[in-house]
């Protein structure tokens, strides 16, 4: 995946404060904790931002806002050169590219699309869902509207769960969490509460959505005007990383047993397929996992 040469970057959509850490918390992942172990249960309860954050603990009216410290990635993150050449610069312009397609979505029925930044963070930080770590992963928070990552979170999974992370799979992730806001804007979270587990339950059917509406963007990713067509191995990665992040497989792989009542994001071939499903068709409507099987 690359950007188009004469691109433009909006950082204004992205908040950088890894120059802060979080005041007081836990150092997860360190002392002789089980990285892997640790990685795994934080993945299927948090990766996605889905109904885990709830048990998150609490904040004291802490939340970060637009712009809140200043940094240089606005100087260093303003062309799609810059994208293609940075981590952070190319986060930016995925998050731009997501946004400016949801918008046009938004737009074409008559509805304003609210947009929202990306929290760039190290270590650990408050958000209005709680206190979170990198081992948190790349999350939506419905309370303060912001979505959050530690780019480090990416080396870890790579390392750790033996997933290839590509630029598209770090897109394909974001993505998902746009799709999150999405489904905050439209009501879809408000209904789910309650009902976060197992493999009907409406937190997994919202997870299975927020996949399908990835795939949407990543077929309509080269109209925004940022990134250039994605090419059948970007897609390939995309798809590899959803079937390694399904409960299923992460269940396999750290308790060697699969208990599906505990699922909170779908299976592997459940999370390919719902991702394909919005890639194929390139419609929203395409996208309701709320309705039948799933």
């Amino acid at each position: 995946m690359r950007f188009r040469r004469g691109a433009r970057l909006d950082t204004g959509q992205v908040t950088d404060v890894r120059g802060r850490r979080g005041a007081g918390g836990l150092a997860l992942g360190g002392g002789g904790v089980g990285l892997v172990g640790l990685i795994a249960y934080l993945l299927i309860t948090f990766l996605t931002g889905g109904g885990g954050l709830g048990q998150l603990e609490p904040l004291d009216n802490t939340s970060i806002g637009r712009g809140n410290t200043p940094s240089t990635i606005n100087q260093d993150c303003q062309t799609a050169e810059d994208a293609n050449q940075r981590d952070d610069c190319r986060i930016v312009g995925v998050v731009n590219s997501v946004q400016k397609f949801w918008n046009s979505v938004f737009t074409a029925s008559n509805k304003k699309y609210q947009y929202v930044n990306t929290v760039f963070f190290a270590d650990s930080i408050q958000t209005g869902c709680g206190y979170a770590t990198s081992a948190v992963g790349p999350f939506y928070c419905p309370a303060d509207h912001l979505v959050y990552i530690d780019l480090g979170f990416f080396d870890d999974v790579k390392s750790q769960l033996g997933v290839e992370v590509t630029p598209f799979v770090e897109a394909y992730v974001l993505a998902h969490e746009y799709g999150h806001h999405v489904q905050d804007q439209l009501g879809v979270l408000d209904a789910i509460r309650g009902d976060t587990r197992g493999p009907e339950s409406k937190g997994v059917r919202s997870e299975l959505q927020a996949d399908c509406y990835a795939g949407v963007w990543a077929n309509h990713a080269a109209e925004t005007g940022l990134i250039e067509q994605l090419t059948q191995a970007d897609i390939n990665s995309g798809l590899a990383a959803a079937a390694a992040i399904g409960d299923d497989r992460i269940q396999e792989k750290t308790q060697g047993q699969v208990n599906r009542e505990s699922w909170t994001h779908g299976s592997s071939e459940q999370r390919r397929r719902w991702f394909s499903q919005g890639y194929e068709t390139g419609k929203p409507a395409a996208c309701n996992t709320f309705a039948g099987s799933i």
